[in-house]
């Protein structure tokens, strides 16, 4: 598994800052941002975070395009795999749609499915996956609305992150893993407790990541596993949850 930086970790940093924590700390990898780092359509801003991130001994590991699936609007899907291939992104971080499962009718859940499998076939058209975010208020924000996402768009270049749902207990966490991996591709990695407004250090939750890394080791998959926020949003602290990850990558 490669160890990582989600560049929207910290947003008041530029490319270049991120790209020197990054390294300095021992990481091996970065997922770009649409919403700051990376914008939609900014193909220049694409090859130059590319250009500092192999300079910097870094790879890319994914595009966080944002882009909610089934919404329309901007950004558009052309313009979000156009700037993945000159990012040099293997894959598009999605949302899938724009509500919470438990409201969301089966139509909407149809424009979603759809949506999806034509990303896809743009995206794999250029050699790149996309990939859904468990996420709130979205179709992947609980394990039952994710399996039936997930069977209802079987498509090679289409898959998952994994992230621990917040505020729900480590059995449970487990569970909608066990529902993920299939799919699983990337992880997003950090300790909040017990919710999102109490962000912890990652070390505080080592047991838990502990079992979340063997049940992933088990399945036979390496994802990249990819630091996102620390307490305070605080660089000062990048070095010390690097540490913690890399501690329990190498377990």
């Amino acid at each position: 598994m490669k160890s990582g930086l989600v560049s929207v970790t910290f947003r008041k940093l530029s490319v270049l800052e991120i790209v020197r924590v990054a390294s300095e700390a021992g990481l091996e990898c970065i997922e770009w941002g649409g919403d700051i780092h990376v914008p939609h359509g900014d193909l220049a801003a694409a090859r130059e975070a590319a250009k500092l991130t192999v300079d910097h001994g870094l790879s890319v590991s994914s595009y966080g395009s944002y882009l909610r699936l089934g919404a329309g609007g901007k950004p558009s899907v052309e313009s979000v795999v156009e700037t993945a291939v000159a990012l040099g992104a293997p894959t598009i971080r999605v949302w899938a749609g724009t509500q919470n499962s438990a409201e969301a009718t089966a139509e909407d859940r149809a424009t979603v499915v759809e949506a999806a499998l034509q990303a896809a076939e743009l995206a794999s058209a250029s050699g790149l996956s996309i990939s859904y975010e468990c996420h709130a208020n979205t179709l992947t924000d609980t394990p039952e609305s994710a399996a039936e996402l997930y069977a209802d768009t079987l498509h090679d270049a289409i898959h998952s992150y994994w992230q621990p749902p917040n505020g729900v207990g480590v059995e449970e966490a487990l569970a909608s893993l066990e529902v993920t991996l299939p799919r699983l591709l990337n992880v997003h990695a950090f300790h909040w407790w017990p919710d999102p407004s109490t962000r912890l250090p990652l070390a505080e939750g080592r047991d838990r990541w502990i079992r979340y890394l063997d049940r992933i080791r088990m399945a036979g998959l390496q994802p990249d596993v990819l630091l996102e926020f620390l307490p305070g949003d605080d660089p000062n602290l990048l070095a010390v949850e690097a540490a913690t990850l890399l501690e329990l990558l190498n377990a």
